[in-house]
């Protein structure tokens, strides 16, 4: 009998805080919802312009991307990451789609894939969705003899940062187990420490050049507030890229005309890249204050649009807390078991929501 795919994957997280939601909903001045990264301020006017301006081209779209788009990425990942033009890239429909589908795609049925201990859960359900076996671990050592690793840095839920050594080690271990390293760097401009600036896996720091087995993802949401437009794109191995490519190709799965040339502006568009560090650096410093003086004890959190604390008690009771208070987060058992007494809060209110928060947890 047929079993659903479905009925392998665990529940949707996010439905297990709609009591919460209906909490913070209820307060006189309204919800505080800090609890989906989801952004919330103006794409700039150059990326509406660059889509609209293609909405007249009937045409099928290229898988592979426009020439314009190739370089666009090739010369982003250049300024970002330091890598050179030898690097293959890729769009994709948006980050999660893409991760969700990595594993079916390069072929993991029946083999061991690693997450990290606290994780995105899409890379769980990637896993589930190929068939695959699946491993929470953080150290190369205990990698065993996994066929493919997601890594995230900075993390989400946590914002923590993999330094170029730890990043080196998971290279090395991947490189002597020929295993493939699908790096989630979505969040890789948002920094606030300058001690611990985020890296990439492409970094020549830590690969000597070498980019055999690695691939790097790579999202407009969260850098352009372009999350509507799930725009995204992968960047690594060449022949990874292009195995990839033309399984793309043979399922349909192309990243819309208007959207490629939206990206190109995009991935151009430094200043307004830098103007929304800036946007999250300011209502960063106004929550990090408000919730240590509330009694919160923030772990990590170097970089990302989330902040990752604590209470020391049970997440839930956490998430309740600040329910009654409308503010909604995430609790830190959507990412794993190691998350159980955190939540997640994002960074992703307008100012005017964020004051709000600010002034509830005083």
């Amino acid at each position: 009998m047929r079993q659903p795919l479905v009925h392998l994957l665990p529940d949707f997280p996010w439905d297990s805080l709609a009591e919460a939601k209906r909490t913070a909903q209820a307060h006189p001045d309204g919800i505080v919802d800090l609890s989906v990264g989801n952004p919330v301020d103006p794409v700039a006017p150059g990326v509406q312009l660059a889509l609209t301006q293609y909405a007249d081209k009937p045409g099928y779209p290229a898988t592979t991307g426009t020439p314009e788009l190739q370089q666009a990425m090739r010369d982003n990942l250049a300024r970002r990451t330091g890598v050179d033009s030898s690097i293959g890239v890729l769009p994709v429909m948006g980050l999660k789609e893409a991760i969700a589908w990595l594993p079916t795609l390069l072929g993991m049925r029946g083999e061991t894939i690693v997450i990290p201990s606290v994780a995105y859960p899409t890379y769980e359900v990637a896993a589930l969705m190929a068939g695959a076996t699946l491993v929470r671990a953080d150290d190369p050592r205990d990698f065993g003899s996994a066929a493919m690793v997601f890594i995230n840095s900075p993390s989400n839920p946590t914002g923590e940062v993999l330094s170029v050594e730890r990043l080196r080690a998971v290279v090395a271990w991947a490189r002597e187990n020929g295993a493939i390293i699908a790096s989630d760097e979505c969040y890789l401009d948002l920094a606030w420490d300058d001690s611990k600036r985020p890296v990439s896996i492409l970094d020549p720091r830590v690969t000597d050049g070498d980019n055999t087995g690695l691939i790097a993802m790579h999202s407009l949401s969260k850098s352009h507030n372009l999350a509507s437009y799930r725009a995204a794109f992968f960047g690594g191995d060449p022949q990874l890229i292009a195995e990839l490519l033309e399984l793309r190709k043979h399922a349909g799965l192309i990243v819309p005309g208007p959207i490629q040339a939206a990206m190109v502006q995009a991935l151009g568009d430094a200043d307004s890249e830098a103007l929304q560090v800036r946007r999250y650096a300011q209502r960063r410093a106004k929550l990090v204050r408000a919730l240590t003086d509330a009694g919160f004890r923030i772990e990590h959190s170097e970089a990302s649009m989330y902040l990752w604390v604590t209470r020391g008690e049970d997440c839930r009771d956490t998430v309740d807390w600040l329910a009654q208070r409308g503010i909604l987060v995430a609790p830190g058992d959507f990412y794993g078991p190691a998350g159980q007494k955190f939540v997640r809060v994002g960074l992703n209110g307008t100012d005017e929501r964020i004051d709000a928060a600010v002034s509830r947890l005083r």
